[in-house]
C-alpha cells in the first residue's frame, strides 16, 4: 500500500512539474499578443514609456495586474488590456515574466 501511495505522489509531482512548463508557454504566448507591444519581453518597446517587466518579482506583477484587472490601480490603459485577463492568464503572464532575464 505505500509503494501505491508513492507512485500516486510522484505521478503528481511530476504533472505538477509538466504543468508549470505548459504555463510558461502559454505566458509567453498572451505577453506576445497582450503586454509586449509596450512592456517588451526583455526592454520596452524604443518609443514606449512603459517599464520593462522582465525579471521582475512574480507575486508583485500578479498583484498589480489583477489590481488594474479589478480597476483597484488605475490607468485607463493597463485597465482596458487587464480586464479580459482571466486567473490564469494573469497567473501564466507573471510566471513568464519573472522567469525572462532582464
Amino acid at each position: 500500500m505505500k509503494m501505491r501511495h508513492s507512485v500516486f505522489m510522484l505521478v503528481g509531482l511530476l504533472a505538477a512539474g509538466g504543468s508549470q512548463a505548459a504555463s510558461l508557454y502559454a505566458g509567453q504566448a498572451k505577453a506576445a499578443a497582450v503586454c509586449s507591444q509596450c512592456h517588451g519581453i526583455r526592454n520596452p518597446s524604443a518609443d514606449a514609456p512603459f517599464p520593462p517587466l522582465a525579471g521582475r518579482d512574480v507575486e508583485y506583477l500578479k498583484t498589480a495586474i489583477k489590481q488594474y484587472r479589478d480597476k483597484t490601480r488605475v490607468s485607463e490603459i493597463m485597465n482596458a488590456i487587464a480586464g479580459s485577463l482571466t486567473d490564469k492568464d494573469i497567473n501564466d503572464i507573471a510566471h513568464y515574466y519573472g522567469s525572462v532575464k532582464p
